[in-house]
């Protein structure tokens, strides 16, 4: 640092732009260099996410822009290379805090012995919505057993959707041949017929399917939901206005989606890391409201903060925030379950002495929550 400074200030001297620096000027510039340094890093949290045409950019730039508080706090959104690649870019990629992932990255990590004690060295934040398996076929592809023996773009080696379409592949006993373009080169080769299909996980709507034709080749495939695919994914449907010139009006095409995960490295509470990242999950879970809002991406709608992801343990601080607003943490972020307990409290008869926005404490709250819960679970909403 402090060569820096004096090289800085040797340079202003040579041009006569100021005296002769003496050694306190020396130092005190180097003082300044540093503090301003600190200020600069000592908000800024990263957050690695997918390609340009993807969601997981999407929903980075709207981290930095609600979240923005200055030298206090910002987020700098980085483009990655996929859910495995961002996994190893938070283990070992200087600089990178927080990453987007698909959830069943951790096991596909894990099972293959890329990173050894992975489960102790990664956490996530919540658990951010669900992405769709889309499937394009070309001409003359209806199914996706159609594509059996035929070239399939995976996507880039290491990216979440070369993880999952490898999976769903396998699962169903479908061979093709893979191969690996980005999805903007993909989709291009599908129109011209060079490869038959293409895979891209992502959230509906892909900006990236936008260009496609109404009048094009190219269709979306459906996937089926087989047994053996419902131990991992959930079931998604493409309709008319996810996609209108891939989707006729009135109609579906069934796929399969897979969870988004907020993944974080695992640091130690007294790593000044750790403190920033803290920071980020009280801002984040605070304001949350606010990415629910436009012109924010239609996902944010999906995200309900206190979600479980099987498989994997969450960051403590971000636990630490759901364990003290039970109720909120389940509720607030989750509309479904909000009216749910709305139709609990009318169920009770109570609906005109005790709402959601009622004042109880904490503990009133919380047994009542419970007894939702238990009702629920036993049929109550049938």
């Amino acid at each position: 640092m402090i060569r820096i400074a004096v090289v800085v200030l040797s340079f202003a001297w040579s041009l006569g732009l100021v005296a002769t620096p003496g050694l306190a000027q020396v130092r005190d510039a180097a003082q300044l260099a540093a503090e301003f340094r600190e200020r600069v890093n000592r908000g800024t949290v990263t957050v690695i996410s997918g390609g340009i045409n993807g969601t997981y950019i999407r929903i980075a730039n709207d981290l930095a822009f609600v979240l923005d508080r200055g030298d206090d706090l910002r987020v700098l959104p980085i483009i990655g290379k996929g859910s495995v690649q961002n996994i190893t870019d938070i283990l070992y990629l200087r600089g990178i805090d927080i990453g987007i992932v698909q959830s069943d990255v951790l096991a596909y990590v894990r099972d293959a012995g890329i990173h050894p004690t992975i489960d102790r060295r990664v956490r996530y934040i919540t658990k951010l919505y669900n992405e769709e398996f889309h499937l394009l076929g070309g001409a003359g592809i209806q199914s996706i057993e159609d594509l059996a023996g035929q070239k399939v773009n995976f996507g880039i080696a290491g990216s979440g959707t070369f993880m999952t379409a490898s999976i769903v592949f396998d699962s169903l006993g479908i061979e093709v041949e893979p191969v690996s373009h980005d999805q903007g080169m993909a989709l291009e080769l599908l129109g011209s017929g060079e490869i038959a299909g293409m895979v891209y996980v992502a959230g509906k709507p892909a900006q990236i399917f936008a260009t496609v034709p109404a009048d094009s080749d190219i269709g979306l495939v459906p996937v089926p939901l087989t047994p053996e695919l419902m131990e991992i994914y959930l079931p998604s449907r493409f309709e008319h206005g996810d996609y209108p010139n891939l989707v006729a009006e009135g109609g579906a095409v069934e796929t399969i989606a897979i969870g988004a995960v907020m993944a974080v490295y695992n640091w130690e509470p007294r790593q000044p890391r750790h403190q920033r990242v803290a920071a980020f999950v009280e801002a984040f879970f605070d304001n949350f409201e606010a990415f629910l809002r436009a012109p924010r991406h239609p996902k944010w709608q999906e995200v309900n903060l206190a979600a479980d992801v099987p498989g994997w343990t969450r960051f403590e601080p971000a636990q630490a925030w759901l364990d003290a607003r039970p109720v909120e943490a389940a509720m607030v972020y989750d509309p479904e379950l909000r009216r749910d307990f709305e139709s609990f409290l009318a169920f009770l008869g109570e609906a005109d002495a005790i709402t959601v926005d009622a004042t109880l404490d904490e503990g009133a709250r919380a047994r009542l929550f419970d007894q939702f819960l238990r009702w629920r679970e036993a049929g109550g909403m049938r």
